[in-house]
């Protein structure tokens, strides 16, 4: 079970957008793109046959998982996540802070 899924709130704790939230748009293996952050400028060469116009458009880069922290929606900082079982056997994950489960 991953600590941080699609569709988290995080918070950036590194980087060129350090302090800033966002939700999770995709999962890669040990990087993750955050919706509206770390924004670079990407050169597309035109491509007449697929319909792709040539220019500099805006593309979401990958963010590494270490630098980003799941958002307590209570204390409204950052927390870290741990994995526990519950009564039933399957496995949830908790904020460590203060033990409420994240849904």
């Amino acid at each position: 079970m991953q600590k941080i899924k699609l569709n988290d709130e995080v918070i950036i704790i590194a980087g060129k957008d350090k302090g800033s939230t966002g939700t999770i748009t995709k999962v890669l293996d040990n990087k993750v793109i955050v919706e509206g952050m770390n924004i670079a400028k990407k050169h597309v060469k035109a491509n007449p046959n697929a319909g792709v116009t040539g220019g500099i458009i805006d593309t979401e880069m990958p963010l590494a998982v270490s630098n980003v922290a799941v958002l307590n929606p209570k204390t409204n900082k950052a927390d870290r996540v741990g994995i526990r079982t519950d009564k039933d056997g399957k496995k949830e994950r908790f904020f460590k802070s203060n033990g409420d489960s994240i849904v």
